[in-house]
């Protein structure tokens, strides 16, 4: 059996220490572990260790490293329990030793993904305007089981989401200044639906939230949507100009009415 000849601390790393061993022809590295390791089983120069021992040495260390490793992954913000495998996983670290972190830092309380999705679900409410179907998702790809999930949601109220449902409607009103009502309505409706939003709460906000454009504001849009449309189509005259103007405009959620007015005025400009 080898014999301990040296044992030295790593000049970068002080809390890890270089086991030298003489399998009887001379000394030579043997292997580094961590200094609860080396306290744990007693390491120390002249000490004789057998196959067995450096098996459960060099486990031993795997896990150590790997619980250092956690923890330094947990220091930057709470985890959920998925989180950590997959970032041990990336390290090169083992499943029977993933499993053995898990546990061990569940039972310390390090990790809680009750308590995990209470405070995510509570950031993302707080801090951005998704929808409980959007948080509800995310959660689900760290891990959280669903009965977790339902509880950190239940502070997230139809009116809280009325609230923020109408932040995102408003965005996109602003940006979309020159598409009809109805497709106005509609980008309103997808952006809602990306955001994670029901469809109750979104027909919700619309019963409160009048989407719908003034006269003035609906026949501007129609020209600056026309005048697009009208350069695709210029080199074409009579009905077939005609049809494919107001199947175009018609598309993009325009009225008929509004249409033919548009077509009126762009042919006394010619």
């Amino acid at each position: 059996m080898p014999i301990i000849t040296k044992i030295t601390t790593q000049a970068k790393n002080k809390e890890r220490y270089n086991v030298y061993l003489d399998y009887g022809k001379g000394e030579e590295f043997g292997f580094s572990v961590d200094e609860y390791v080396l306290v744990k089983f007693q390491l120390k120069k002249g000490k004789e260790i057998d196959d067995l021992d450096l098996t459960e040495i060099q486990y031993a260390d795997e896990v150590k490293k790997a619980y250092n490793l956690a923890l330094n992954y947990l220091s930057y913000r709470m985890r959920s329990k998925k989180e950590v495998s997959v970032y041990l996983k990336s390290k090169d670290v083992g499943e029977m030793v993933i499993r053995e972190i898990i546990h061990k830092l569940d039972e310390q309380r390090y990790l809680d993904d009750l308590e995990f999705a209470k405070a995510y679900a509570r950031t993302q409410i707080n801090t951005t305007v998704k929808g409980p179907n959007l948080i509800r998702q995310e959660l689900k790809e760290k891990g959280i089981d669903k009965e977790y999930i339902n509880i950190s949601l239940l502070d997230f109220c139809s009116n809280d989401q009325l609230q923020t449902a109408l932040k995102v409607a408003e965005k996109v009103k602003g940006k979309h200044q020159k598409l009809s009502a109805t497709a106005l309505r509609q980008k309103i409706e997808q952006a809602l639906q990306q955001k994670g939003y029901s469809f109750s709460i979104i027909q919700q906000l619309f019963d409160e939230w009048d989407v719908e454009k003034e006269d003035e504001e609906e026949w501007e849009a129609l020209k600056y949507q026309g005048l697009k449309v009208h350069r695709r189509y210029e080199k074409y005259s009579g009905w077939e100009y005609e049809r494919r103007m107001k199947q175009a405009l018609y598309r993009k959620g325009f009225s008929l009415e509004h249409i033919e007015r548009l077509l009126e005025e762009l042919k006394d400009q010619e």
